[in-house]
């Protein structure tokens, strides 16, 4: 048997379940105690991405304000001051009594300011704004729904840091019991050598020398993988670096299967699903901007109040009603208008492509109802099949000791071989780290199976 080819798989195992994750963590007496929920409660309150999609959230809320703003008064001002030429005198050459014609006479400088006004109320839209808020509405809905899918990611992320920390931690303390028992082996076939006893050879030393040699190298691997696996939940719960923790479980345990059947779950995962919510209110929100767009090539009915004032202190005023004077003038009036601007081209064009959008996301939803029942039974034969694989591999590995335990005292009694014995450790040390890296990979995948029926969030 190739002792290097199988003792290596469960330290490659487990570090590629921790991939991503780096810097090694000294534990001391001190060291705050997690259980997987508490890790999961301070990664639920840090976690910076799940910030991030709050924040859009808030962001949504304010784009379905801004379109029930445009339902309120709207206020239009411009204001101003400049310069002007003096003018003295009124219409009339006062000499010669015709019509002045000295505009652009030089008569010195005055100021000349100005403000123009407007107060307009929206009165009717044909269902512009009531359809723009609704999709704003279900635009919030759908943000909404993006935080609790980021939540669900960060459980199932804290999970695969912290069965993949335990799984490392058993695997350290396997090839550390391991270890132990070869160093004890080494020196009985030593002493037996030196004093030509035991009926041992050279060559069973240096068989338990490389075994020994091996199992050094896969205890510092996983030592390794053990001090990545706390990184990983130091960086998702944000505990500081310096600050030591560990896990509250004394070994890894396979999780509870699931009690309910596949049909109930694939039905429980359309009702819950993130996604299934975010499609009824994207479907929403499509149709109300389909309509909203369909609105467009429709006026706007208004009313308000409109006005101006400007003064030039150098300016004689012009009272003549026929007359207008930009200079020194006033004024104000109620009005009520009506408001059409409608590009023909581009506003069919514009409904099209919101009516192709729609389409798009209906072809969506009609996939996600087939393949989300799907992504349930797919986790769920994969948790039935693991589950037995846990129960045949924990027998399993329970005889593996008891192997390596008997054949151990035959080799001290001088009845066994040290092949016969190291065999046995071989068998011990393969079928045990098989046995933890398969109840690592059965509790993730209940704990996905938990994610893709919506029971994770």
């Amino acid at each position: 048997m190739n002792w290097r080819k199988h003792a290596v798989q469960p330290v490659t195992a487990a570090c590629l379940v921790l991939a991503g994750f780096s810097v090694c963590i000294s534990l001391s007496a001190h060291a705050e105690v997690l259980t997987l929920e508490q890790a999961i409660d301070r990664a639920m309150h840090y976690d910076p991405r799940i910030s991030e999609r709050e924040k859009l959230v808030a962001a949504a809320r304010g784009m379905l304000q801004e379109a029930l703003g445009n339902d309120d008064l709207i206020y239009d001002v411009n204001a101003f001051t400049g310069l002007v030429t003096q003018l003295d005198g009124g219409f009339f050459n006062p000499s010669t009594m015709d019509p002045r014609s000295d505009r652009y006479d030089w008569n010195g400088v005055t100021t000349w300011s100005t403000v123009q006004f407007s107060l307009i109320k929206p009165l009717y839209t044909f269902g512009k704004i009531e359809n723009y808020a609704d999709a704003a509405r279900e635009n919030i809905k759908i943000k909404g729904e993006d935080v609790q899918l980021q939540r669900a990611n960060t459980i199932v992320d804290v999970s695969r840091a912290y069965y993949g920390y335990l799984t490392a931690r058993d695997t350290r303390y396997l090839f550390e019991d391991v270890s132990k028992r070869l160093d004890k082996a080494i020196t009985l076939v030593r002493r037996w050598l030196e004093s030509d006893s035991g009926g041992v050879r050279q060559s069973d030393l240096y068989a338990l020398l490389s075994g020994q040699g091996l199992i050094d190298n896969y205890l510092r691997q996983a030592e390794g993988v053990e001090s990545v696996a706390l990184a990983g939940l130091h960086l998702l719960t944000g505990i500081d670096k310096d600050e030591p923790i560990e896990v509250a479980e004394r070994r890894l345990e396979p999780l509870a299967k699931p009690e309910q059947s596949l049909e109930v779950l694939q039905a429980r995962a359309l009702k819950l699903r993130p996604e299934m919510k975010q499609l009824e209110a994207g479907l929403k929100a499509r149709r109300s901007l389909v309509a909203a767009k369909e609105a467009e090539k429709m006026p706007n009915v208004y009313a308000g109040i409109a006005g101006m004032a400007a003064y030039s202190p150098g300016r004689d005023r012009l009272d003549n009603p026929y007359i207008s004077d930009p200079f020194n003038d006033y004024g104000a009036t109620p009005l009520v208008g009506i408001k059409w601007q409608w590009a023909s081209g581009a506003q069919a064009a514009r409904v099209v492509q919101a009516q192709a959008e729609l389409d798009a996301l209906v072809e969506k939803s009609s996939f996600a109802r087939r393949g989300i029942p799907f992504e349930v039974a797919e986790q769920y034969h994969q948790v039935l099949a693991y589950a037995e694989a846990v129960e045949k591999l924990k027998y399993a590995a329970r005889s593996a000791r008891r192997w390596m335990v008997s054949s151990y005292a035959d080799f001290e009694a001088g009845i066994e071989d040290a092949d016969y014995a190291l065999t046995a450790f071989q068998g011990y040390v393969l079928t045990y780290s098989e046995y933890l890296k398969t109840v690592n990979d059965y509790n993730m995948h209940v704990v996905r199976l938990r994610y893709v029926t919506g029971e994770t969030q």
